[in-house]
């Protein structure tokens, strides 16, 4: 993989910005013609480093206003049975994002739901059919910052 260099960072703190702006005015903003930033692109897309765009949705306009952060601890750490919970989690559509991470959990999740009795039943489907030692959930009373852009 190439180095990324400060034109590519601006590439990428751009379109982290805004994903849906024109390769016209992207290339305008960072000074460069349309197919220059085409490589770019291209080059960073090949190399993984852009995996595609989304839109940010304002999910309180849809009524997600439950987010829940929810930490697992297991007493299971062989292959097997971590491909069963990964692909189990994964299946549960209110899991925004899944972690493996170190400390006093082995696993944190953040899940986005419209209410205390529609977390009910996420919890209820996240424990159906793994084993786990404990469930531990904090509910999120205010978003400060979601979805911020990567620090380029």
């Amino acid at each position: 993989m190439r180095k990324i260099d400060h034109i590519d960072t601006r590439l990428l703190k751009e379109l982290q910005r805004d994903a849906s702006l024109s390769q016209r005015d992207l290339a305008d903003r960072v000074g460069l013609s349309q197919n220059a930033c085409w490589r770019r692109l291209k080059a960073l897309t090949d190399e993984g480093v852009l995996k595609g765009s989304s839109a940010r949705v304002a999910r309180e306009k849809l009524g997600l206003d439950l987010v829940v952060f929810v930490m697992l601890r297991t007493r299971h750490h062989s292959a097997e049975w971590l491909q069963k919970f990964r692909t189990h989690v994964l299946t549960i559509p209110e899991v925004v994002d899944f972690h493996r991470i170190g400390g006093d959990y082995d696993y944190q999740l953040k899940v986005v739901t419209r209410d205390m009795a529609s977390y009910d039943k996420v919890y209820q489907r996240l424990i159906e059919k793994v084993e786990l030692d404990s469930v531990t959930s904090y509910f999120a009373m205010e978003a400060i910052a979601e979805g911020r852009p990567l620090p380029l």
